[in-house]
């Protein structure tokens, strides 16, 4: 982890923290709470909730082992967010152990002044017997993988020889990738910019991204990228960036009509433009968030008709015009960016999984016979989970076969966020270059 930079004092940012693990726990997005910490402390916030959310499991573990009776829910969750701090992750931590005590304790003064000298007794504890009480809090599930019992279950289900990898990865810092717009200029080029003002980066090693994605040694904000306000330049992970390529193939036609059916942020619309002229319209059934799609199609200078709707509801947007390509990049659990997402794992439930399934077959029903023969479909969902990715479209294609529908044999398929050459699953495993995804290319005959 690395240390916040921040002026406000570190009992405050702990004091916040807890109030944002207590919300996740509650069943709140991080990113909605976040947004509403005050704009001084969020940086700092963030850096430490994403370490609690990656470490809960294992704090849990503890609390129980050493406060078998729970806390009030406050007092808890500043608990858990001392004890994941502390926690033996392999990385040095940005804090000394006596300085973490002491500003949870203060934070505690602050807010529950009665609860200070338990905190205070129970990390004390934690810190003289770390090794011993985190091998026990190893022995439970949770407390090992850091994920829901249902979650591990479901990786193991659908990974029997990879699930310890996989789990493990979601826990280790995501790359920072950035995608060199096309009209504007190549990778290597680009690579020579960030060169000359001292920024370490390489090219992803990949031919379906053209040589046009790049990796940060080292993630800075955006402003500091060149070029980037001018729209030379975005951030996409390279997972991501494989749905454009795939989508226009070969080469569609100029002013080949396309649907980008969930389009919000618009990272996958705008790339589609940078490779080719199209007639594409861009649809999501969040007004807030096409708010995104038309900021960033403005910063790169890009045109789309951009509309407001739920796609399966044809009746209400679709003109009648056949599409020559579609990208559905459907709602899904987001099993595949819990490393740049962390909380995601601790909000799903098993049966969100079976709704999302669900929608996701509605989806592709819905947009079907709204492709003109000929044409191609790419499904996209960030998942690890075979139900949203494999099963879906086998089940789909069963569906419409007889109407024309076959899988291009070309299709990625499943991409699971694994470094090459990927450790022993006992072994910490190194950051994978690319984030979990499922990719699918279909034809109509």
């Amino acid at each position: 982890m690395t240390t916040p930079t921040s002026s406000v004092p570190l009992s405050r940012l702990l004091d916040l923290t807890a109030d944002a693990v207590l919300a996740v726990r509650q069943g709140r997005s991080l990113t909605d709470v976040l947004a509403r910490v005050a704009p001084d402390a969020r940086p700092g916030v963030q850096a430490l909730t994403f370490h609690v959310m990656r470490w809960l499991g294992s704090a849990g573990e503890v609390r129980a082992i050493v406060a078998p009776k729970t806390p009030p829910p406050h007092v808890e969750s500043l608990l858990l967010t001392a004890l994941a701090l502390l926690w033996p992750t392999g990385e040095p931590s940005p804090y000394a152990d006596h300085t973490l005590v002491d500003q949870a304790v203060h934070a505690a003064r602050h807010r529950t002044p009665v609860a200070a000298g338990f905190i205070n007794a129970v990390l004390r504890r934690f810190v003289r017997e770390r090794e011993h009480l985190a091998n026990s809090a190893r022995h439970q599930p949770l407390g090992a993988f850091n994920h829901p019992l249902w979650w591990i279950e479901r990786v193991r289900h659908d990974w029997p020889t990879q699930w310890q990898t996989l789990l493990a990865a979601a826990n280790v810092h995501p790359p920072f990738t950035l995608r060199v717009n096309r009209r504007r200029g190549s990778g290597e080029a680009y690579l020579q910019r960030l060169a000359a003002q001292g920024r370490a980066a390489s090219l992803v090693d990949d031919p379906a991204l053209g040589g046009q994605a790049i990796v940060l040694a080292e993630p800075c904000p955006v402003t500091q990228l060149p070029g980037f306000a001018e729209g030379e330049v975005s951030v996409q992970d390279a997972a991501a960036q494989r749905a454009a390529p795939l989508l226009v193939g070969a080469g569609l036609p100029a002013g080949a009509r396309v649907l980008d059916a969930c389009a919000a942020p618009g990272g996958k619309t705008a790339h589609l433009l940078e490779l080719a002229d199209l007639d594409l319209l861009a649809l999501d059934s969040d007004p807030v968030r096409l708010v995104r799609v038309q900021e960033n199609l403005h910063r790169l200078q890009l045109q789309a008709q951009v509309r407001a709707s739920d796609a399966r509801d044809t009746a209400n947007w679709w003109d009648g015009r056949p599409f020559d390509a579609i990208l559905l990049d459907a709602p899904c659990s987001a099993s595949g960016i819990v490393r740049r997402h962390p909380d995601v794992r601790w909000l799903r439930r098993p049966d969100d999984i079976t709704a999302l399934a669900r929608l996701q077959a509605e989806m592709l029903d819905a947009l079907w016979p709204l492709l003109a023969p000929g044409g191609r479909l790419v499904y996209a969902t960030c998942s690890l989970f075979r139900s949203e990715g494999a099963e879906q479209i086998d089940a789909f294609l069963q569906r419409h076969g007889d109407a024309g529908a076959s899988l291009d044999p070309q299709s990625p398929g499943h991409l699971l966020p694994l470094a090459d050459n990927s450790p022993h699953p006992s072994a910490t495993p190194r950051r994978a270059l690319h984030d979990g995804f499922y990719y699918a290319l279909i034809h109509k005959a």
